[in-house]
């Protein structure tokens, strides 16, 4: 789990130098960007989520490592505060078919919206000729389902969709199954049904049917304070025109008591590298002619929250950015990277195709188009300059409790890095 920094004093940073192995000196470094993933993915801070505060404490841990770089606060103890309402399992989580038990994360996961309760009761399976059969849809539509239990498939709940009549009297039942038939992907959701919502993996379902107990916590809580980070460099130059790096730093948190997701690739590789990045320009040798602001977003995982926030909230003007880099998923590379707006703005694309060509920093700098998908977006709808770079290739863990630390092979890690400052480069970084 290496060194555990979290709650070290903001009057001591060089205490914070000596564990990170550290100073504001160096720049790009492999063994403290593992120890960076180990930190953020560790179980004390409970999947960087909105259980036990598990967003707080990554908070903490990262004003840690901006003060021990020497980043100049664009906020108060570089905090932009904001609210959010989030749905979240801190409690029970519990799910028996027979004398099969479930284990949570690996076998089921509740479903973003899903809301709590107790019940044991025998399953019922959702007859599928509900979507061609007229009279056998009357027959369900007139049948009550409260107390019950439905199982589908994913493939009937994506049927449902089309089936609004159908979708609203599901609604009714008490619990809702889903079978996965693929892998168990979680989310977040910022408000709760009156439903238990469960996916479960149909390859672990019994074929018997007999009772199954379940058991669920969750709370919604409509007002949950979580925060942005903001740090930056001062150019030596331009100080009133910016460069903006960017990370999100939340990930999914925990669900039930003892299952978490450690986000290594979906978030901290990309926090990591901002910290790299930070740690490089905090250096007097290489100081930006413009000024250069990292910001660690938190709530990307709930719909973008952080970023939209500080488009609305911005801390200094969004028409000073001359280029915004959004660093998301950088934990592989087997295969190179994409670069989302690639397409949209073609001559900064272009350049990093040059960079890359002369340089061989990774296997392959592919473009994308425009995408609501991290936290470049906001941003782009603004008029900002963004790209959103994500590496491709090598493990596909997302979402799950399998993205852990361990298993990050960091396969383009530095080439990204060296990418990244060359094309900063190009811009006044």
């Amino acid at each position: 789990m290496g060194t555990l920094t979290i709650g070290i004093p903001s009057t001591l940073p060089w205490l914070a130098l000596l564990i990170f192995g550290a100073t504001p000196m160096q720049g790009q470094n492999m063994p403290r960007v593992r120890q960076t993933i180990r930190e953020l993915t560790a179980p004390a801070l409970h999947g960087r989520g909105y259980v036990h505060q598990g967003d707080q404490q990554a908070a903490r841990y990262l004003r840690t490592r901006f003060q021990a770089l020497g980043l100049q606060p664009l906020a108060p103890s570089y905090t932009q505060p904001f609210t959010l309402a989030v749905n979240t399992f801190p409690g029970r989580l519990y799910l028996q078919c027979g004398n099969t038990r479930f284990q949570p994360g690996v076998d089921f996961i509740a479903e973003p919206t899903s809301g709590g309760g107790t019940l044991t009761q025998v399953p019922m399976p959702l007859d599928t000729l509900i979507f061609f059969d007229e009279a056998v849809q009357q027959r369900f539509l007139a049948q009550s389902l409260r107390g019950k239990v439905i199982v589908l498939s994913q493939q009937d709940l994506i049927r449902l969709v089309k089936q609004p009549l159908l979708a609203q009297h599901l609604e009714q039942a008490s619990a809702r199954i889903t079978l996965v038939s693929g892998k168990l992907t979680a989310s977040i959701a910022q408000e709760q049904a009156s439903q238990i919502r469960l996916q479960v993996l149909a390859s672990k379902w019994p074929s018997k049917q007999t009772a199954v107990k379940i058991k669920v916590d969750a709370t919604l809580t409509s007002s949950y304070n979580t925060q942005n980070l903001i740090g930056y460099v001062r150019g030596r130059a331009q100080p009133d025109s910016f460069l903006v790096v960017t990370a999100h730093y939340d990930h999914l948190g925990q669900m039930g008591r003892h299952t978490y997701f450690p986000g290594a690739n979906d978030n901290a590789s990309g926090t990591a590298m901002l910290l790299e990045l930070a740690a490089y320009y905090a250096q007097p040798t290489h100081q930006p002619a413009y000024s250069i602001v990292f910001i660690a977003f938190g709530a990307e995982e709930a719909g973008l929250l952080g970023s939209y926030y500080f488009t609305e909230h911005p801390l200094f003007p969004l028409a000073r950015i001359r280029f915004l880099v959004n660093l998301d998923l950088l934990g592989t590379g087997e295969e190179g990277i994409t670069v989302v707006n690639g397409r949209l703005l073609e001559p900064a694309f272009q350049r990093l195709i040059q960079l890359n060509e002369s340089n061989h920093f990774v296997p392959q700098v592919a473009a994308r188009g425009r995408a609501a998908n991290s936290d470049h977006f906001p941003f782009s709808e603004r008029g900002v300059p963004a790209f959103f770079l994500y590496t491709r290739g090598g493990i596909t863990a997302y979402h799950d409790v399998y993205d852990r630390a361990e298993t990050l092979p960091l396969t383009a890690f530095t080439g990204v890095f060296h990418l990244l400052t060359s094309f900063l480069a190009t811009l006044g970084g």
